[in-house]
């Protein structure tokens, strides 16, 4: 018996010969059987390990923005879209340029008698190129900008979806809210809320006349009872000033920590956040809302000015 290994690539093949010696006419007859034992082993293991690394080293997809994101970012920035494509425009044939400078520069560098087009060359290379990386910065600050809006936007179309309770019966999304209420989010723990809720009262009316409703999120989940035996004297403004409840804790948690995080604010920080009519964010912060603040700076939602005023919800 006689063995012969094959090593093809790291993995090795082993061939065995058989020899059978008749004895009638001495005649040898081989018979050839080949046994594979690594080699299929080997490959599939090895490429077991290829598909896993493939699907492991996948890119990281890019961000997907919604629908109604993007045909709001067009409607708050129309001419973008039409910047973006002159600048590429621009890009392109200050490119094309530059590569045409190129090649009559090397031209007239290898013959003697052009060396007096050298300096006229340059001098329409370099124009190109500036032009290249002015557009390019361009393009880049605005592609930047149109991002950064967008995944703005689809926060706040996140935030449209979360849910909140009027009463007992009825549960109605925040985009519901748009063109009727504006909604401010006051996030902490439950005392921080009650000093919230205690340091509203002087406003309650100027508030619910500025189209003001609070929505209380208890970070500990011990959300103050604001219809308790406790607060029997409130008047029904003042409930109706803090009647909306959060429904699915969890969703709000998730979307808050994320906005606390893209902040740089610690997520047990208590913090508040202003929506205007349109529903947009209008403003954000750590500690207790500036009611002051709010019944200076927004218009009321009814009387001589309603309707006008609706988009002039104060500074951000």
């Amino acid at each position: 018996m006689s063995m012969i290994i094959i090593s093809n690539l790291g993995h090795p093949k082993i061939l065995a010969f058989s020899r059978q010696i008749y004895p009638k006419d001495s005649t040898f007859i081989f018979s050839t059987a080949t046994i594979i034992t690594s080699s299929f082993q080997w490959r599939r293991k090895h490429m077991r390990f290829l598909l896993t690394c493939s699907a492991s080293d996948k890119p990281t997809p890019s961000p997907q923005f919604s629908t109604d994101a993007k045909i709001r970012s067009e409607v708050l920035s129309p001419f973008r879209s039409v910047r973006m494509f002159f600048y590429l425009a621009f890009i392109a044939s200050a490119s094309l340029g530059g590569l045409i400078a190129t090649t009559q520069l090397i031209g007239a560098l290898s013959n003697p008698s052009r060396a007096g087009e050298v300096t006229n060359i340059l001098e329409g290379l370099g124009i190109d190129i500036a032009a290249v990386s002015v557009c390019a910065f361009l393009y880049y600050r605005d592609n930047n900008a149109k991002n950064a809006q967008l995944a703005r936007l689809t926060r706040e179309e996140n935030l449209s979806n979360l849910k909140l309770r009027v009463d007992e019966k009825k549960v109605i999304p925040v985009g519901d809210f748009r063109g009727i209420a504006r909604l401010v989010l006051v996030s902490g723990p439950s005392s921080f809320i009650s000093e919230s809720f205690k340091l509203s009262e002087p406003f309650t009316e100027s508030l619910l006349e500025r189209g003001v409703l609070v929505v209380p999120f208890a970070t500990d989940g011990e959300l103050p009872n604001f219809e308790s035996e406790e607060m029997k004297e409130l008047t029904q403004k003042r409930k109706r000033l803090w009647q909306l409840k959060p429904v699915f804790s969890t969703e709000w948690s998730e979307w808050l920590n994320e906005q606390k995080k893209l902040a740089n604010v610690s997520t047990e920080s208590p913090v508040y956040l202003s929506l205007r009519l349109s529903g947009r964010v209008r403003g954000s912060g750590v500690g207790y809302p500036p009611w002051n603040a709010f019944v200076a700076q927004l218009p009321p939602t009814k009387g001589l000015w309603s309707g006008l005023l609706d988009g002039m919800d104060g500074p951000v």
